[in-house]
């Protein structure tokens, strides 16, 4: 059936409103008002509101904001605690090691740093925009790239709302809206739905190193008021990780004996028992972590991808009518666990070369002014500093560490040589039959949780009868290939419980989607032994709640 769909015309469409899309927005109308001209810009974003979807652990560096917002603090920009000290401990089971401050490398040195809650920033910097006259509309979701004859983007389609899981239109059926412009930016995150198929569409990672992902896991805590550190920022590598595989935690003290505690796990990791949830939780009981959270309560719960490939990974991410920023290109800095500044800048130097572009008459052209602002810029330097970061560390905990202290410490970052990641992170899976099953602890509904009564206080929801958002290109495949050859991966993987194998009436096994359960941190998008686990957006407005994360 052919749907008929309303369109609007802008001058630049964003998808996303994250700090990335809302920089943009927010600096294509300062130019505009200094100029004294008028811009039509717009932002969807398919969370339910500015910063459902939204999560970092987060430590941000100001640098951006101050060029973006140099009055930010007048303006009441939610960055109120600076970063008092680092720490860094490598963990055995039951012991912790303290690396000295001075033996740490720059990238793990906070000082005029904050830590703050992403969701309050980005809520902050949507006012700010909506100030200026940008159109944000929250709870829609960006479904399709729309092109124009000759090939170049020409914008987006919303999805259609009220569509049935059976894929027919239901009584409260309302089709997607067409948004136009001359040009449109990709903000999604980490994994974009949309950037996805940008870069494969135009070839955009040809000659780059395959891009490299990680899961970050995030709990809010109240803990009691005699542990807390306001401004204290933590880092834990070790267990209970093995040697071999790349991840780490973080732990900061933010304000309101409130602590932001979270780990990270590279999608590199070759065995297919692991759990990075559970590792998560195992990592909670250590003596050192226990004592902290013991007394306290947890709040909220999210997951999400990181982008964490850095410069050697990032594609050609300008093309005819469009351009990717912050992490759908893939511009967070693995090795200061930051990305936030770099999506401000990215989206700066975007909306910059797209007003002068338009002020010239220009439209759907290659942005080619944002490739090379971009190689002239702070960004750039400090990402190429950072870019043998993430290849030394899939090499193994010591081996990684001791390449990076040679790489930051020895040569500052400006080591004559460059290490390339070689394979994306899908394929360092190894059979079940040659990996060693691990035995995870039963959560105590203390300090460790289950996964559903996590995904509870994340307030995910979506609605039930709509087509399920997690897509399998062969409904085969997870039971003859990812069950028979890698203990179904995607069951421990996924930080929600969506996946589960079940059998049915004949005793036959297949895999149960629980789409409902989906906190759209992409992680089975990225992982899928075989990638043939496709997300695609659910309708707008579904999803996590995150408040304060």
């Amino acid at each position: 059936m052919e749907i008929e769909r309303e369109s609007m015309e802008f001058d630049v469409v964003i998808v996303g409103a994250g700090p990335a899309g809302l920089s943009a927005a927010i600096r294509l109308k300062q130019l505009a008002a200094d100029r004294g001209t008028e811009i039509g810009v717009c932002v969807v974003e398919k969370g339910s509101e500015v910063g459902a979807h939204i999560l970092s652990g987060a430590v941000m560096d100001p640098r951006a904001l101050e060029e973006l917002f140099p009055d930010w603090r007048e303006r009441g920009a939610p960055l109120n605690t600076e970063v008092k000290e680092d720490r860094f401990l490598f963990l055995s089971e039951k012991g912790a090691r303290s690396v000295p401050h001075w033996m740490l490398p720059g990238c793990f040195r906070n000082h005029g740093n904050y830590v703050v809650s992403l969701g309050e920033f980005v809520r902050w910097l949507g006012a700010q925009a909506e100030a200026l006259g940008v159109e944000i509309y929250p709870g829609f979701a960006a479904a399709e790239v729309l092109y124009d004859d000759a090939g170049a983007v020409k914008g987006i389609a919303t999805g259609n709302m009220g569509v049935g899981r059976d894929g027919e239109p239901t009584a409260n059926f309302q089709p997607g809206m067409e948004l136009h412009g001359k040009y449109t930016f990709f903000a999604e995150g980490s994994r974009g739905h949309l950037g996805k198929q940008l870069i494969a569409r135009y070839r955009l990672d040809e000659g780059r190193d395959p891009q490299s992902y990680a899961i970050g896991i995030k709990e809010l805590w109240e803990i009691e008021p005699s542990k807390f550190e306001q401004g204290l920022v933590m880092h834990t590598a070790g267990w209970p990780l093995d040697n071999d595989t790349y991840g780490g935690s973080f732990l900061y003290h933010w304000r309101d004996n409130k602590i932001a505690i979270g780990y990270v796990v590279g999608l590199n990791y070759r065995n297919p028992y692991l759990s990075p949830y559970e590792e998560f939780q195992r990592y909670k009981t250590h003596p050192e972590i226990r004592s902290l959270l013991e007394g306290g309560k947890r709040l909220a719960y999210g997951a999400r991808t990181i982008t964490a490939g850095g410069i050697n990974s990032l594609p050609k991410f300008a093309f005819a009518g469009g351009c990717l920023i912050g992490c759908d290109a893939g511009f967070l800095n693995a090795s200061r666990i930051k990305g936030s500044h770099a999506a401000i800048k990215t989206g700066m130097l975007a909306a910059e070369a797209a007003f002068d572009a338009i002020a010239a008459g220009r439209s759907r052209d290659e942005l080619v002014a944002y490739r090379d602002a971009f190689e002239r810029s702070w960004l750039h330097d400090e990402l190429h500093i950072a870019r043998n970061f993430k290849a030394a560390m899939s090499k193994g905990l010591w081996t990684g560490t001791l390449l990076v202290g040679i790489d930051q410490v020895v040569f500052g970052g400006k080591a004559p040589f460059t290490m390339h990641v070689k394979r994306p992170d899908h394929e360092y899976l190894q059979p079940a039959a040659d990996s060693k099953p691990i035995a995870y602890p039963k959560p105590d509904g203390k300090i460790t949780f289950d996964r559903l009564s996590s995904v509870f206080i994340s307030n995910t929801n979506h609605e039930e009868d709509q087509p399920v958002h997690l897509t399998l290109k062969d409904a085969q495949v997870p039971v003859q290939i990812n069950l028979a050859r890698y203990a179904g991966p995607e069951q421990r993987y996924c930080p929600a419980g969506v996946y589960e194998f079940v059998r049915d009436d004949t005793g036959a096994e297949r895999l149960q989607i629980n789409a409902q359960n989906c906190v759209h941190c992409k992680t089975c998008d990225v992982k899928d032994p075989t990638q043939n686990i496709v997300w695609v957006v659910p309708e707008g407005g579904g999803g996590p709640n995150y408040s304060e994360m």
